[in-house]
């Protein structure tokens, strides 16, 4: 099993900046992928952004391309995500999720990642 654990949200202004980050532990060498996903009531669970473990490929949305950095410390086990230029928009609970299975494309469903952190809360005050 794979346990990860969010941390670094809260409370900003419009305009400001956050990071997050999530810690793996467990059977970390069975991560083929990390995600950052956020979800508000009322709407379905959102892909923020996603990267290989071990490689060179990072994606986002289009809308979020620029605004939002994923990246990763492999020795330490942990995926950050930069989060700048925040919108009220940009509140909801955050995500962080892993992949055990591999995919020769870039997982972005909710329903392909096996395991879940907690989630942590971001709120963005206009």
């Amino acid at each position: 099993q794979v346990q990860l654990v969010e941390s670094g949200g809260g409370l900003v202004q419009a305009g400001g900046s956050l990071r997050l980050s999530c810690a793996a532990s467990g059977r970390t060498l069975e991560i083929y992928t990390m995600g950052w996903f956020r979800q508000t009531p009322g709407k379905e669970r959102e892909f923020v952004a996603g990267l290989r473990w071990s490689g060179n490929g990072a994606y986002y949305p289009d809308s979020l391309k620029g605004r939002f950095t994923i990246s990763r410390d492999i020795a330490k086990n942990t995926v950050a995500l930069q989060m700048n230029s925040l919108k009220p928009d940009d509140t909801a609970v955050y995500y962080c999720a892993a992949v055990s299975n591999y995919y020769v494309y870039m997982p972005r469903a909710a329903n392909e990642f096996d395991y879940w952190g907690q989630g942590t809360q971001v709120t963005v005050s206009s």
